[in-house]
This record gives structure tokens, C-alpha cells and sequence, in this order.
């Protein structure tokens, strides 16, 4: 064998397609399958077949095989030492493996230990994170346990802490009842805001710790070592309660885990099953709690509001939900309309799926980042207590937007005007479905947040916008302008149109042209020049003139592609009309 220095370790791009058919074929020949991986690992024979493979997704090694012919050589050890040395390199000091129950000899040489361990699959770790989390939960002992997604927080989820709290009352009223948030962020709500939603909603019921790594969901487990794939959600589950029972439950002081009845879900009933199964054998009772139903005799579920959110109904996902959560479905309306105004194609001049409309700085891709970076930012906005605290949350989430582009100015207007509505929806909930109540708050907040603010830093990271120099330059009605008058024509005008053809096809498209014929764009002045835009108003209300009043798709597409070759020839981009139909969306969403 050669010494593991001389050991020739190459990195494979599975972006190649090509590469990416050798790796598979190569797990295959060893009875795996590829999955995600962050970088692939392999050493290579001299005409460059796979001798040893393997990966790393984050902090999890995946997909080691060594082909049969070279499984004398001692590969498996440098390799994984490798992607070891590189995870660390990335900040991972606890490397994870998921891998059969007969390869864990080969990983405890290497410094791993076992966690838990199911049939068919075993999970090891080679540092000490499982440990610093079980000392951590040590200083936080507690009789009974609750681990929830929340994914939202929902009523359902506070009569679970409810009634669990009733089972358990520590003396001199110290709470013994503690709440564990499944950390992993594959959900819609990340886990920030899972947090909070639970911390806000669970308030003098249960103490909340912190969750870790150690929650085994379907997003983590991997399964590219299984056989059958009918094996791996109950190889996951089992996973999951070996390890609560062996490590969390005791490391607690807990003996007892209350869970919610699961009377439609089959995975989750069969879940809640295997956990009346395999605790008791660790001391833990199962508590199993009859799921609260809402007014329409139905169980109040965490994939009900997200299905009322998909929808764009406020009012209705509301009634699901504690009003501490509420602040987080606006923060999920807000992302809601901005991807459905990245997500349509044909607008002309602006960035969509089909094309980089007037753009040579941005993309799809990029203006996704966008979305992504000031997501986190809604929610603390319909929580701010002063004008200084969401003007400095704007400034910050601006901040975070131009990181996670590059520089490029994604979605400034965006941020101030759904932010704005944000702050005074989450102050204001009692004017639902009143637009005379929130233009009057939304001008007086917009007062308040733009008094002695002019167009500098006081209100954004970087200096004076192309479109707040059109404005004075023009003297034309900007961002700030509406703003201060409430956004009368949305409300009075946009959001009505909008809401009354939302469900046909090109509804999004057709206010958007019927929005570039209605307004003095800033974005598309500097653009263009005022002259020309006034003309490019007057060709978008002719279009708008033909496809509002029941043409064909066909037709409907073929003018609107017209007016997207021709705003990409020219570099025109009606950027504050398409800040205007998020918010339009935004705001139909929180009146419906």
C-alpha cells in the first residue's frame, strides 16, 4: 500500500455531466447511490477509473465506497481523513456519518462513535458535539419534553404546551416542562424564526432550549446505503428515538416525551407508533395528546396555514395561529410576493425566469439571493417598536442584500416600501380589509420614518439612488411620495384590479403593464430619459388597452413579448413599477 502522502486524492466536479455519470456508475457497481454532496472525493487508477470514493454535504460524510478490486489497498482511511481535514477546514469540528451497521469498525479507527444505531443504519460522529449539546441540556432539567417543527407555530402547537404544562408543576413554580425545536433548516420558516414563533408563543408555559444537529428528520437522514428506499423513513425514525432515548431524554432528566395525535398524516402516526415502541425501553412514557381542532371541526395543522399562505390569505392562515406568530406569516407573505413577481416571465425589461429582461448585472439566480438575504429582516420590521428601529432595520437589510449580491441593488425600493407596510400591518391588525384605515397609517408611519431623513444615509446604506435623483431631477412623484400619500393609487386602484383577475392566466403580467402605464417610474427615467419614458407609458397603456379585455393567451403573450424584446434592445427597466406589483401582491395578500 502506499504511504497516505503519496496518495494521489482528487476532487471530481460533478457539474460535469460526464463526471457525474462516472460517479454514478461507479456507486452503483458498489450498491449505493449518489446524493447531494457538497465536493466528491475520489481516487483514480491510471486510465482513470474510480479505485475509492466519497463526499461531503456540510458535516456529513456520504457515498464512501472503495471498487472491489482495490479494497486491499487501505483507500477508505486517507480518503476519509481527507474529507475530514476539509470539513474542519470549513468550520466542522464534529464530522457525521450515516453508514450500515458493518462498516463501523472502519470509522471508530478513525476516532468516530456511535450515537445511535437502527436495523439497517448506524449514525457516528468523530468530535464531541453531541456531548457539548448533552451538557448544555443538563443545566436544563425537566420531567417532560415536547420537540416540535413548528413550521409555522401554530394554535395546535400551543394547546400541546398547554396541556403538557398542566402535567407537570415543579415546586416554588419553577417550570418542568421544556420545549426543543427541530433545528435542521429544510423547512418554509427557518430556524430563526421557528424559534422565536416558539419562545414568543410558548411564554410562561415551558422553558425553550436551543435545538442542534441531533433532531434525525427525512431532510438529513441520507439513504444512499439503503437497498430498498422503503426502508429509509423508518430507518430515519428509528434513528431519530434511539438517539433521543439514549443521549437527549437522559442528559434532560426526562421521563416523559408528549407528541400530538396524527389522525391524517400516515408517516407521522407511524412515527408517534415506533415512539410508543422504542422509549419505554429507555424510561421515557409517551404522552400522546388529542389534536385541538379549529371552528370548522378540522385539526388545526401547521401545513393548513401554510396552504392558506400559498394562497395569499392573511386572514384565514391568522385564524390558525397565535397573534405571536402572526408577524412571521406577514414576513412570509412579503418573500411570497416578491418570488411570484421574480417568478413570472415576460415583464418587460425586468429579470425573470426566461430572461435577464434589461439587465447585464443580474440574474435569476442572483435576484433569488436577493429574496433570501432580506427574508430575515420582514419579520423583525412588523415587530419594530420606533421609526429609529425600522429605519435602521432597512439600512441593515439593505446591507445584508448588497452582500448576498455582490453589490447589486436587488431590491432597495422593495425593501422600503414592503417594509413599510410591514411595520404598520404589524402594529395595525384591526384594520383587515379596510384600505381607508391603511392609507391613513401607512402615510403617517411614512411621515414619521422619512422626517428629517432626506435622501442620504439616514435611510439607506449607500448614498442617493439613480431613481431619488430622477425625482429631483424631474420633480416627478418617487418612492417617497407615495409613500407619504399612503399608496392611494394601490389601494385605491392596483390592488383592486389585481385582486379581481389574480386567478386568470397573465394576471401578474397585465398589472404590471397596467402599472408601467400608471406611473413615473424613477428606475425607468434614469434609464431612458424622461421623454422616452413618457412615450414607453403611452405604448404600455395601448398594450394594456388590448390584453385587459379578454383576448387569447396567444395573442396576450405575443404583445407582451413584443415589449420585453423591445425593452431589452433599449436597456429599459420600469424597476419602481415592479416594486410596486410586490407590494400590490403584499398588500392584497393582507387584505384577504
Amino acid at each position: 500500500m502506499e504511504p497516505f502522502d503519496r496518495i494521489d486524492i482528487q476532487e471530481l466536479p460533478l457539474s460535469v455531466p460526464s463526471i457525474r455519470r462516472k460517479v454514478e456508475n461507479f456507486l452503483v457497481r458498489n450498491a449505493l447511490r449518489l446524493e447531494e454532496v457538497d465536493l466528491y472525493l475520489a481516487v483514480l487508477d491510471d486510465e482513470g477509473d474510480i479505485l475509492a470514493g466519497g463526499g461531503l454535504r456540510r458535516d456529513i460524510i456520504k457515498c464512501i465506497a472503495v471498487s472491489e478490486s482495490a479494497r486491499s489497498a487501505g483507500l477508505s482511511v486517507p480518503l476519509i481523513s481527507r474529507l475530514i481535514s476539509i470539513a474542519a477546514e470549513r468550520g466542522h469540528t464534529n464530522v457525521k456519518v450515516f453508514t450500515k451497521p458493518g462498516n463501523r469498525s472502519v470509522f471508530e479507527s478513525l476516532g468516530f462513535r456511535l450515537l445511535a444505531e437502527a436495523p439497517k443504519a448506524i449514525l457516528m460522529e468523530n468530535g464531541r458535539g453531541l456531548e457539548d449539546y448533552c451538557q448544555y441540556l443538563r443545566g436544563h432539567h425537566a420531567d417532560g419534553v415536547i420537540v416540535m417543527n413548528a413550521n409555522p407555530f401554530t394554535l395546535g402547537h400551543r394547546y400541546l404546551v398547554e396541556q403538557a404544562s398542566m402535567s407537570f408543576r415543579a415546586p416554588e413554580g419553577r417550570r418542568n416542562l421544556v420545549v426543543i425545536p427541530v433545528k435542521e433548516d429544510a423547512s418554509r420558516f427557518p430556524y430563526g424564526e421557528r424559534l422565536e414563533m416558539i419562545r414568543r408563543g410558548c411564554e410562561g408555559l415551558a422553558d425553550i432550549l436551543e435545538g442542534s444537529d441531533y433532531q434525525i428528520s427525512s431532510a438529513t437522514f441520507p439513504t444512499y446505503f439503503l437497498k430498498d428506499l422503503s426502508d429509509a423513513s423508518e430507518t430515519q425514525m428509528r434513528l431519530d428515538l434511539d438517539l433521543f432515548g439514549r443521549h437527549i431524554a437522559p442528559a434532560l432528566g426526562a421521563s416523559v416525551r408528549f407528541v400530538g395525535s396524527e389522525p391524517a398524516d400516515p408517516m407521522t402516526a407511524r412515527y408517534n407508533a415506533l415512539m410508543k415502541e422504542i422509549l419505554p425501553s429507555f424510561g421515557v412514557q409517551v404522552v400522546e395528546i388529542e389534536r385541538l381542532k379549529s371552528s370548522d371541526d378540522r385539526f388545526v395543522t401547521a401545513s393548513r396555514v401554510r396552504e392558506r399562505l400559498d394562497e395569499g390569505s392573511f386572514s384565514a392562515a391568522k385564524a390558525l395561529t397565535p397573534a405571536s406568530t402572526w408577524p412571521y406569516l406577514m414576513a412570509d407573505l412579503a418573500e411570497r410576493a416578491l418570488r411570484m413577481e421574480l417568478d413570472a416571465p415576460l415583464k418587460p425589461g425586468l429579470v425573470g425566469p426566461d430572461s435577464n429582461g434589461a439587465h447585464g448585472d443580474m440574474d435569476y439566480a442572483l435576484m433569488r439571493r436577493s429574496i433570501a438575504a432580506i427574508r430575515p429582516y420582514f419579520s423583525r420590521m412588523a415587530l419594530a417598536g420606533s421609526a429609529d428601529e425600522l429605519r435602521q432595520l432597512g439600512i441593515d437589510a439593505e446591507k445584508a442584500m448588497l452582500a448576498a449580491t455582490g453589490g447589486v441593488n436587488g431590491h432597495r425600493g422593495a425593501i422600503f416600501a414592503l417594509g413599510l407596510a410591514v411595520s404598520v400591518f404589524g402594529r395595525r391588525m384591526e384594520f383587515a380589509g379596510n384600505q381607508l384605515d391603511m392609507q391613513k397609517y401607512l402615510a403617517q408611519t411614512a411621515r414619521v420614518l422619512l422626517d428629517n431623513s432626506p435622501a442620504d444615509n439616514k435611510l439607506h446604506s449607500t448614498a442617493l439612488s439613480h431613481g431619488e435623483a430622477a425625482v429631483q431631477k424631474y420633480g416627478v412623484k418617487g418612492a417617497r411620495a407615495m409613500a407619504l400619500d399612503g399608496y392611494k393609487d394601490l389601494l385605491a386602484d392596483w390592488q383592486p384590479y389585481y385582486h379581481g383577475i389574480r386567478k386568470q392566466p397573465y394576471a401578474l403580467q397585465k398589472t404590471l403593464v397596467y402599472l408601467i402605464a400608471s406611473l413615473d417610474d424613477t428606475c425607468l427615467i434614469h434609464r431612458v430619459g424622461y421623454e422616452r419614458s413618457v412615450q414607453l407609458r403611452g405604448e404600455a397603456s395601448d398594450v394594456f388597452g388590448v390584453i385587459a379585455h379578454g383576448i387569447d393567451n396567444e395573442k396576450t403573450e405575443s404583445l407582451l413579448k413584443g415589449l420585453c424584446d423591445r425593452y431589452a434592445a433599449e436597456g429599459a427597466s420600469p424597476g419602481g413599477a415592479a416594486d410596486m406589483l410586490a407590494l400590490t401582491v403584499f398588500i392584497d395578500s393582507l387584505l384577504s
